[in-house]
């Protein structure tokens, strides 16, 4: 018999009707052959006619049982490596992946890990550090990362909103953490696990990755009073957001140990655009009184403070001096005059993905904390 061609599914049926009847009736569509279903219906055995691989595919493929397959796709530690090993290079040479509505139907799981970013963190390279660390902490699990974006203008906490409401991972990560963060306050709230980079000032405690700010601003500040900067000045992040408080103790206690004047940035901050930045500070280093010495919280802020200082002409490492975060081998490159401290953001998202399992895994928070202390490594 030849192939049938049909343009729809429609034809299709009407087709096959028509070859049932001539095999003796509608009991005669169970002899069709495969040999006479048209090629797009004919599904492959242990795949879905969607064509997604599934348990069965590698379990026909491999000779284990079903159960076997998803013990070994779960790294389950009775199974031989070998087993677990051949498993899922096949489960990955396939193209499987688990059906996250099942999953979550069967066990209350959905094996995914929310990663709240903004644009701008991707822009900056925060982000793309963060996803690298976050992958080396799910690599041989079952966790897949999904990025959610928290667009412009829209309120931060609204994306978590919407995970915990519809369940759609089993942890989730953010970062910038306020002081008395509502984000926080919601997934304490529902018992949802979650770690925030950046600490708050709720008295529940939660599990959280930081960089220790307040010793860096004190750090910073003691080694621009040892090049003989009269006057300190920083630019701040937004004055909610916890860290904020942070650098400006560090910074004041360090400037009244050193008998040094200070001053914290009006009318910009870390968000601000680049070039407002850059206006502040040339404004500020034409007048008089104008800072000598500029602690910088970020590599984007100590760019436009930079090229301010040269436009204005000063010279960096000469008759002004700055000491900024370090987050890339580039910076430093780019800015020799600078003095830097390292924060390495790929731990930070090591260590984030690293505590959430362990929070997903029921653990209790007490320990769920790491705190990146800054390492000093002046040029003379």
């Amino acid at each position: 018999m030849a192939r049938l061609k049909c343009a729809g599914q429609s034809g299709v049926v009407r087709a096959l009707a028509s070859v049932a009847v001539a095999a003796g009736g509608p009991r005669g569509i169970n002899k069709v052959s495969e040999d006479d279903v048209p090629v797009a219906i004919i599904g492959k055995r242990g795949i879905k006619p969607s064509g997604k691989p599934t348990l069965k595919t590698i379990a026909q493929m491999t000779g284990f049982a079903v159960t076997t397959i998803s013990r070994a796709l779960n790294n389950a530690p009775e199974l031989s490596q070998d087993t677990r090993d051949r498993v899922q290079k096949i489960a990955a040479e396939i193209g499987y992946l688990p059906d996250r509505t099942a999953l979550r139907l069967r066990t209350g799981r959905t094996n995914v890990i929310a990663l709240v970013l903004e644009p701008d963190e991707q822009i900056y390279g925060f982000g793309s550090s963060i996803v690298t660390g976050l992958s080396e902490a799910v690599r041989n699990t079952a966790y897949h990362i999904v990025i959610t974006p928290l667009f412009r203008n829209v309120e931060p906490i609204e994306p978590i909103k919407h995970i915990v409401r519809n369940r759609m991972a089993d942890g989730v990560l953010f970062s910038k953490a306020e002081s008395f963060d509502e984000r926080i306050r919601m997934l304490i709230d529902n018992d949802f696990p979650f770690v925030s980079h950046g600490r708050t000032n709720w008295p529940d405690s939660h599990a959280w990755v930081d960089f220790d700010n307040q010793a860096y601003a004190y750090g910073a500040t003691k080694r621009l009073a040892e090049k003989g900067c009269k006057k300190i000045s920083i630019i701040l992040p937004d004055s909610a957001l916890t860290y904020a408080d942070h650098l400006k103790t560090g910074l004041s206690r360090a400037a009244t140990e050193a008998g040094v004047d200070y001053e914290f940035a009006a009318d910009v901050n870390l968000g601000s655009p680049t070039d407002a930045i850059r206006n502040y500070v040339m404004k500020r280093t034409k007048r008089p009184d104008g800072p000598d010495g500029w602690v910088c919280a970020s590599e984007v802020s100590a760019l436009a403070v930079i090229g301010a200082l040269n436009e204005s002409g000063k010279t960096v490492g000469g008759n002004v001096h700055v000491v900024s975060k370090q987050a890339s081998e580039m910076f430093a490159q780019f800015q020799p005059g600078a003095e830097t401290v390292f924060e390495d953001f790929i731990d930070a998202g090591r260590q984030m993905g690293s505590l959430l399992l362990r929070r997903i895994a029921g653990e209790e928070i007490g320990d769920l904390h790491h705190l990146a202390e800054p390492k000093f490594d002046w040029k003379d």
